[in-house]
């Protein structure tokens, strides 16, 4: 008989590389096409394992799903980074390996964000998403996320539409 484990946890030191190479295959999944190809490269190698260590070493908070020994995907959270009294909380982002995407691990990921955020006092939060990143899109809408925001963000001579979904956490901070 074969047994997986499969756990959410905080992510460790040890975990930066792949929580890097999680970060780069889903980015080039999710935003090749989308972000100009240059830009999108700039942006992928500035997030390699040292700047994983740094930002635990920092202590944001970062959980993983740990897939039989492996980062199978991550969700960084912490305060609203706009510091309006709008929305208090903030996942800045959540990304899964594409061949971990569909299995629900991101709905994983996400309630254990927003269990976290609201024992820390956190009532909403929100979540920063590229329009053009349909998948993305898609889920945060079926979870439930309430379209407050949209902004333009320029990517080298681009112009991207950004929009923020706006989440009510719920007391034990799941979404069905």
């Amino acid at each position: 008989m074969v047994s997986t484990v499969i756990t959410l946890r905080r992510a460790r030191l040890a975990d930066a590389a792949e929580i890097a190479e999680v970060h780069d295959c889903a980015w080039r999944e999710a935003y090749r096409g989308v972000i100009p190809g240059r830009e999108l490269e700039k942006m992928i190698a500035r997030r390699g394992p040292r700047w994983w260590r740094g930002a635990i070493t920092r202590g944001t908070r970062i959980a993983v799903v740990d897939f039989d020994e492996s980062v199978a995907g991550y969700v960084s959270y912490g305060r609203n980074r706009l510091g309006d009294a709008e929305t208090e909380g903030e996942i800045f982002e959540l990304y899964l390996a594409p061949e971990f995407q569909g299995l629900g691990f991101g709905r994983r990921l996400f309630n254990a964000a927003s269990r976290d955020l609201a024992s820390h006092g956190f009532a909403n939060c929100l979540v920063w998403v590229l329009a053009d990143n349909h998948r993305a899109v898609r889920f945060y809408e079926k979870l439930g996320g309430a379209l407050r925001r949209k902004v333009q963000e320029r990517f080298g001579e681009a112009f991207l539409d950004r929009i923020g979904y706006e989440f009510e956490l719920p007391a034990n901070g799941s979404f069905t």
